[in-house]
């Protein structure tokens, strides 16, 4: 046996350190989860040995109830002899015997020895296995070191060959990118060449004689041209621009000279055979005028689309703006040397048709020239696309023919009808309809029309002038004219056997509607017909409403206005109405008093409100103010200080060196005053209607109680003189207050109503023809009438007995009311 005691003390060292591996809290290897189920299952594994075989029966009831588990598969010996003979051939001591206790302790050391050796026999298989695993991770990890070690060589070549193929890359592309720059940079030196690489070749062209201006290739030679020259004045800075800029202009001149030529030629030719065809160059005839249109349509398709190519280009190239200047006067010089003596002609042979008719000529020459001025503009239209102020000028040359034919004519003409038709004509139907219905086309005649029209007017006011002087301020009435009211009955009397004539034959139209119509009167203004007049229709027409019945001035001034209202403006209306009515207010004063001298007051104060009446109702539909600003100098404190200057005591102070200096206060005090005075015709006939009829007022109520009044009035300073302290009084003490007296006073104021009333009321009627305005005028007359009656009564009453009061025999004031009731 070979030193078995060494072995134990290794085994227990073995298993105190194999104890450390998992010893908590702090094991030496700590092992993972699976790694510990792994060592649990081959601890479980190796507690479950099997008994030795060669262990004697009788031992077997020693071992544990564990070790009972397994399966016995030796045969149990028959004897323990056998057992233990087995036993000791296993151990290799079948032929030693245990004699002594050493020998005990020697077998049982090899046995306990082999024992531990069986146990731990599993462990040492695993370990094996485990080491021959770990040696084949260890060469794995080796080979893969190995491979890393490659890898990383690999690695450090591929980036050495990235690098050196990224310079290459880099490198290629620089030059694939110097090589785009160099084509670019030669395609624009190219391209840039190429503008003046086309000098030669336009030049080439312009030289060739069988260049034409209607070739297909002339007008993109142009457009190349225009780009070359826009090109190159766009790029001064570079090399030889003067010298190339020069010839490219030179090569514009030619094609701009080669164009007008073209037109300038085709234009002249165009005017040369019409000429030809009529060689007195005066054609007077609709068929000349036509011939002139047509054969410049037919021709304007051969040179309109040269043309439209320099109105292109004309606002870029001011070569292009001349030639197409030149064009323009051209054209304008032949279409004036055409039309000039037509339209001079025309003009003649139309004065000469209307030599008499100043308004016929000239709507006629008028008419004329707006078709002129609009066959113009479509002619020119025809040629050009772009308008030019040139071709008004040339159409206001024209009209200017006409001007100055119809001026002369204008001034002389004297009659206020002819030059208010003119004004109306030109403002009316030239201007108002024609030009703002074609303004563009007509702007050059509109001018033409307007200095006419300024003309007529300036005529018109200047005749206006005069005829209000003449006609209305200095008009002196015919006998007839004064007539009143002798006129007026005798119409009423034509128109009451009319009306009866018209009752006799009812089927037959109204003759006296028609003989008692006015014909001037529709010459005023729309509302100042005899509906105006009076406004209670009437079957007939009243004679005093007639317009062939009014006044002279009364009819010229309206009709002069009414003429004038709508031909001159407003500020200039304003001051001839202004003049015209007050001539018109003037003249009819002047009739009433002479009316009033020859037949009764009466008349002269109802001819006068008449008229006003009419004057009033005429001018109210003029829709304009009537009022005038005059501007006089008041040289009342000049005067003042002049005085103040002139007196002796003033001397002493001229050389005082104070504020009371004699010249400084009259400098001062002394300045005149501007002053303005508006005047407003209008109510010019309103003041004088109105102080007409106040005076027709109490000139009636003086004649009808002028004795009442006298009565009253010495009553009223009788009362007065007791009020002021005097003696007391008795009216009915006093001689002239006696009934009887008083009753002779009523009688006669009675009687005179009575008489005259009737009289007054017919006068009124046959002037005034209108129901509402004669009882508007009467009323007053018949209230004073009424309050006086009404007075006398109270004091009757007053101071009177009932005795005397029938000696009186006042009239009730039903009576006079009933006397007064006839003027309804």
């Amino acid at each position: 046996m070979a030193e078995p005691p060494p072995a134990e003390p290794a085994g227990r060292d073995v298993r105190d350190r194999l104890s450390l591996w998992d010893r908590r809290p702090q094991p030496a290897a700590p092992l993972s989860d699976r790694q510990t189920d792994s060592v649990l299952e081959l601890k479980a594994a190796a507690e479950n040995l099997p008994v030795p075989p060669e262990l004697p029966i009788e031992d077997l009831c020693s071992l544990t109830s564990q070790s009972l588990a397994v399966t016995l598969t030796a045969a149990v010996p028959e004897s323990t002899e056998d057992v233990l003979l087995k036993g000791f051939a296993v151990l290799g001591m079948e032929d030693e015997k245990i004699e002594t206790a050493q020998q005990f302790f020697s077998w049982f050391a090899q046995v306990q020895t082999q024992m531990d050796q069986d146990e731990g026999a599993k462990y040492r298989q695993m370990r094996d296995y485990l080491s021959g695993f770990q040696e084949q991770c260890d060469a794995i990890l080796n080979d893969v070191n190995s491979a890393l070690q490659h890898l990383e060589s690999l690695q450090k070549q591929y980036l050495f060959v990235s690098t050196k193929t990224g310079t290459l890359h880099e490198a290629c592309e620089q030059l694939l990118k110097e090589q785009s720059e160099l084509v670019d940079l030669a395609e624009n030196i190219q391209q840039k060449l190429s503008y003046f690489n086309e000098l030669e070749n336009i030049n080439t062209k312009l030289n060739s004689p069988t260049l034409s201006v209607n070739s297909e290739g002339f007008i993109p030679m142009l457009a190349k041209l225009d780009d070359c020259i826009a090109y190159i004045s766009s790029h001064p800075n570079f090399k030889d621009y003067p010298v190339y800029l020069i010839k490219f202009k030179q090569c514009l001149s030619k094609a701009m000279h080669l164009i007008k030529t073209y037109t300038v030629n085709t234009l002249q030719n165009l005017t040369s055979q019409l000429m030809k065809r009529d060689p007195s160059a005066v054609p007077n005839s609709d068929n000349a005028f036509t011939l002139f249109y047509v054969k410049f349509r037919a021709a304007a398709p051969k040179v309109r689309t040269l043309i439209e190519q320099v109105e292109q280009r004309s606002e870029k190239m001011p070569e292009y703006q001349q030639v197409l200047n030149e064009i323009h006067q051209c054209y304008l010089d032949q279409r004036e040397l055409l039309l000039g003596p037509s339209i001079a002609s025309t003009v003649t042979e139309l004065t000469s048709q209307n030599n008499r008719d100043h308004c016929a000529l000239v709507r006629s020459g008028c008419a004329f020239m707006v078709h002129v001025c609009q066959d113009e503009h479509q002619l020119y239209n025809e040629f050009f696309t772009k308008p030019t102020p040139k071709l008004d000028e040339l159409l206001e040359k024209l009209c200017l023919s006409l001007y100055d034919v119809l001026r002369p004519m204008i001034i002389h003409v004297i009659h206020l009808e002819t030059l208010s038709e003119l004004c109306g004509i030109l403002k009316n139907e030239m201007l108002e309809d024609h030009v703002q219905n074609n303004a563009e086309q007509l702007g050059a005649f509109a001018a033409g029309v307007k200095q006419m029209l300024e003309d007529v007017q300036e005529r018109l006011v200047y005749r206006t002038h005069i005829y209000i002087q003449t006609d209305i301020t200095g008009y002196k009435p015919a006998p007839g004219d004064l007539a009143y009211p002798d006129k007026l009955e005798m119409m009423e009397q034509i128109a009451q056997s009319l009306k009866e004539e018209q009752k006799k034959l009812p089927s037959e139209a109204s003759f006296s509607d028609v003989r008692l119509e006015d014909p001037e009167s529709c010459n005023l203004v729309k509302s100042g017909s005899a509906e105006t007049l009076n406004p209670r229709h009437q079957p007939t027409i009243s004679p005093a409403d007639l317009h062939g019945m009014w006044y002279p001035t009364v009819r010229r001034t309206l009709v002069c206005l009414s003429k004038l209202y709508r031909c001159i403006d407003r500020a200039v209306f304003q001051g001839l109405s202004q003049e015209a009515l007050s001539a018109c207010i003037h003249s009819l004063l002047g009739a009433a008093d002479s009316i009033s001298k020859n037949k009764t007051q009466v008349d002269g104060q109802l001819f006068l409100i008449k008229h006003l009446l009419i004057l009033r109702e005429q001018i109210a539909p003029f829709h304009t103010d009537f009022t005038i600003k005059e501007i006089s100098l008041d040289l009342k404190k000049t005067r003042d200080a002049a005085f103040k200057i002139l007196n002796p005591k003033a001397v002493s102070r001229f050389f005082r060196l104070n504020s009371n200096n004699a010249l400084i206060q009259f400098l001062l005090e002394g300045t005149p005053e501007i002053r303005e005075h508006y005047i407003d015709s209008k109510k010019d006939v309103d003041r004088h209607l109105k102080s007409a009829c106040e005076q027709f007022i109490q000139q009636q109520t003086k004649q009808f109680i002028e004795q009442l009044e006298e009565f009253m009035t010495k009553v009223a300073a009788l009362k007065t003189t007791a009020a002021q302290g005097g003696p007391r009084y008795s009216l009915s003490q006093q001689p002239w207050a006696q009934p009887a007296k008083i009753n002779d006073v009523v009688s006669s104021t009675y009687k005179t109503i009575k008489t005259k009333l009737p009289s007054t009321l017919r006068s009124m009627s046959l002037y005034l023809s209108n129901k509402d305005t004669e009882l508007i005028l009467f009323k007053p007359v018949k209230n004073n009438i009424q309050q006086m009656f009404q007075k006398l009564h109270a004091l009757l009453r007053e101071e009177f007995s009932n005795e005397d009061l029938q000696i009186i025999a006042c009239p009730s004031m039903e009576q006079v009311n009933l006397l007064l009731s006839m003027s309804k």
